[in-house]
């Protein structure tokens, strides 16, 4: 059964990689997974939004991709030693802090796809989505965030359950069954799924594959490509099957792909 995160929406998914920083913006000092940059997204026609949380010193969820803050705003700490309202100040040229929980109320028509970072970050971050059940994505590289986060969010009374992709360690599975030619390890691997979120290459593996496609397809899970920001790269993707692109172009992408 299709989650709602998916139901009901356009097939091609545009996903604003941490939200959309058009250069003008830029020009202005803002950053990515900044206020400005998802209001920018959503300004462009995104209903998608991809983005990052982590915890701060005093237990705040927010969205930063990065450990630390050196390349984003030049100050050398760790997103953990700082607090919510001294990075709010930091961020107030950069166009604007966001909390997980204010980016799901100053947002609420937008789908957000949030990757968790930090193991600290899992369980706060789970209990917050699970009031937006319905319209999140929960992910992480590391399998043990994610599932932390999700179990977080299924112990708030009366809450749904997020969608969610794998990380690395399940994706490995997946792909080592797929060599070995295993559909029935593929949906092992792939159970409790709703979405494949992948590059297309990790190094010298190539991750996407026609195959990959079609036994997601049959298993009624969904393929996402990150990050692509060439247009006629995107309209191959979607040629082969895949079924969103997350991207750095918002602009681009909702023009090639409407």
């Amino acid at each position: 059964m299709t989650h709602p995160y998916l139901a009901g929406t356009a097939v091609p998914r545009v996903l604003a990689h941490r939200g959309f920083v058009p250069a003008a913006l830029a020009a202005e000092g803002a950053v990515e997974n900044s206020r400005a940059a998802f209001a920018a997204a959503v300004a462009a026609g995104a209903e998608y939004l991809e983005t990052d949380c982590r915890l701060t010193s005093d237990g705040e969820v927010v969205l930063c991709h990065d450990d630390g803050l050196a390349r984003l705003i030049g100050d050398p700490r760790p997103v953990s030693s700082v607090s919510a309202r001294e990075l709010a100040g930091l961020m107030e040229g950069r166009g604007g802090l966001l909390t997980l929980e204010q980016a799901l109320r100053e947002f609420p028509r937008s789908r957000f796809n949030v990757d968790v970072k930090s193991a600290e970050a899992a369980e706060p971050a789970g209990r917050i989505l699970a009031a937006a059940a319905d319209r999140v994505l929960v992910t992480s590289f590391s399998d043990r965030h994610r599932l932390r986060a999700l179990r977080a969010a299924a112990s708030v009374p009366g809450a749904g359950r997020p969608a969610t992709s794998p990380g690395r360690g399940r994706l490995a599975a997946a792909l080592l069954a797929l060599a070995a030619g295993s559909r029935a390890g593929f949906a092992r691997a792939v159970a409790g799924v709703d979405a494949l979120q992948i590059p297309e290459r990790r190094g010298p593996v190539r991750v996407l594959s026609r195959r990959l496609i079609d036994e997601a397809r049959r298993l009624g899970v969904e393929v996402h490509v990150w990050t692509v920001n060439d247009p006629q790269r995107m309209r191959e993707l979607v040629g082969l099957g895949v079924s969103g692109v997350i991207t750095d172009r918002t602009d681009l992408a909702l023009d090639a792909l409407s």
